[in-house]
């Protein structure tokens, strides 16, 4: 390993209840086991100027084999089950990543290289906005965030998804993204033609995209991980240190769900 990795993930998107939830999934590879922090943010949103941010977001953290390893709904209040089994709020508090509003939810926990997922909960009322977030409190050892993937229902406005990543170390990385829709067969509405757009931390777009095979298809191809469908969006880029955003949205317009997916191929790769 360089060293390098995804040291923080986020995902801004509409959370709500039954197939809607805010969907964050991750996954830790290497050899050892990771301690991160998973946090579920909405209160604190309204000051960024996002309006209809959720007003109390629960987080639940589940592995591959669908196991509860942790719940939350107010982080100053632990909840025991799972892999928490004493109270959190002290080690939340010294670890400098607390949420700022009561009423958010945190879990940290030392977790095994494998998939993971983090489902924020919301209410029925389609216009509440969430951030999910993994925080990666050990960047330098030797298990590494690799990738992240999130699903949720997106729209126009501060209703579309908002995926966010800081690349550590000091070497460039080799990402794909992508936006997937079309081939999200087992959701009733997914966005019929997503587009992609990577952003860094001034704002500045470093590439966009709508249709994958428009641009950079032999190399996308050769990953193995183009999308299914013509419609659907990736980008491959190569990355130095710093903080970046990506932002699906559906071209036409129409809202649905969606997938947004940031592979780090420099480490899955070693």
């Amino acid at each position: 390993m360089t060293g390098d990795t995804l040291v923080n993930i986020s995902t801004r998107a509409h959370a709500e209840t039954g197939n809607n939830v805010l969907i964050g999934g991750f996954i830790i590879g290497g050899s050892s086991s990771k301690a991160v922090i998973v946090r579920a943010i909405g209160p604190s949103l309204s000051a960024q100027g996002v309006s209809n941010a959720l007003a109390d977001p629960s987080l639940q953290l589940i592995d591959s084999n669908g196991i509860l390893l942790g719940a939350n709904d107010n982080w100053q209040t632990t909840e025991l089950g799972g892999l928490i089994t004493s109270d959190q709020v002290a080690a939340i508090t010294a670890s400098a990543l607390a949420p700022s509003d009561p009423n958010e939810s945190a879990i940290l926990l030392s977790l095994n290289p494998g998939s993971y997922t983090a489902l924020v909960t919301g209410t029925d009322d389609p216009q509440n906005i969430a951030l999910v977030e993994v925080y990666d409190l050990d960047s330098t050892g030797d298990s590494q965030l690799l990738n992240i993937s999130s699903r949720a229902l997106l729209d126009t406005g501060d209703g579309v998804m908002i995926a966010g990543f800081v690349v550590g170390g000091t070497d460039d990385e080799t990402l794909l993204l992508r936006g997937i829709g079309p081939s999200l067969t087992s959701v009733a509405n997914p966005i019929p033609d997503p587009a992609l757009s990577l952003y860094d931390a001034n704002g500045d777009v470093v590439m966009q995209n709508n249709n994958w095979a428009d641009t950079q298809e032999a190399d996308i191809s050769a990953t193995g991980l183009a999308p299914s469908d013509a419609l659907e969006s990736a980008i491959l880029v190569q990355l130095p240190p710093g903080s970046y955003t990506v932002i699906l949205i559906d071209s036409t317009s129409t809202p649905g769900t969606g997938l947004v997916e940031v592979y780090n191929l420099t480490n899955n790769n070693q």
